[in-house]
């Protein structure tokens, strides 16, 4: 069985507000670099595999967990955030100007759309039977995944319903457990995963106590 500590990132500077662009590029608030120290600090156990996305907010967040734990390796996979507004890329917005093409495109419930080199649906859960198929190969061993909100609710989703190719009813029954589902800044969602088998459970609320946003 594998032992599996779903990550969510600290604060970024998108979660507080503030404009951002490219996806991938928002870094941490002071506020979400003292959750990443938190986060380093729960640890009871070294990890034997330390993972993070590419984005720079999941890689700064794994930073304290990395210093702290300098044994264990180190490496990058594809667990990024789930990016769906292809139309608004290369665009600098905030979340209230988002938030109108996001209800749209939820609304639209069709899990092959993307436009303009975004992600589909249908493709996020590509990438979480990847990662799933992954870390069943891994040798036995704490695994901390430095990633994202979306990415651990689709995770986490597929597990609890079986679902790994969503059609447009799935895709709105997502939607409904990703808005009462919360995974704060800095949470750690622990997973024990068995090939085959659907064991998830949440066992820290890490950033309970801070303002999550």
């Amino acid at each position: 069985m594998a032992r599996v500590w779903l990550i969510r990132h600290g604060e970024s500077e998108t979660n507080a507000g503030l404009p951002g662009g490219d996806p991938g590029a928002s870094a941490l608030t002071e506020l979400g670099r003292r959750q990443a120290a938190e986060v380093a600090e729960s640890l009871a156990e070294p990890p034997r595999l330390i993972v993070t996305s590419p984005f720079l907010r999941a890689r700064q967040t794994a930073e304290p967990t990395i210093a702290r734990f300098p044994g264990a390796d180190c490496e990058e996979w594809p667990v990024q955030e789930f990016t769906f507004l292809g139309e608004l890329h290369g665009q600098v917005t905030t979340t209230a100007i988002r938030r109108p093409y996001t209800e749209a495109y939820w609304d639209r419930a069709d899990p092959h759309h993307a436009v303009n080199g975004a992600e589909s649906f249908a493709g996020l859960f590509t990438r979480t039977q990847e990662f799933l198929a992954r870390v069943g190969k891994r040798e036995p061993g704490p695994i901390a995944v430095f990633t994202h909100g979306l990415f651990i609710r689709a995770v986490m989703w597929s597990l609890l319903t079986g679902i790994t190719t969503p059609d447009s009813e799935a895709m709105r029954g997502f939607r409904t457990f990703a808005d009462t589902y919360l995974v704060p800044n800095g949470n750690i969602t622990e997973l024990r995963y068995t090939p085959g088998k659907r064991i998830p459970r949440v066992v820290v609320p890490l950033a309970s106590r801070f303002a999550d946003r």
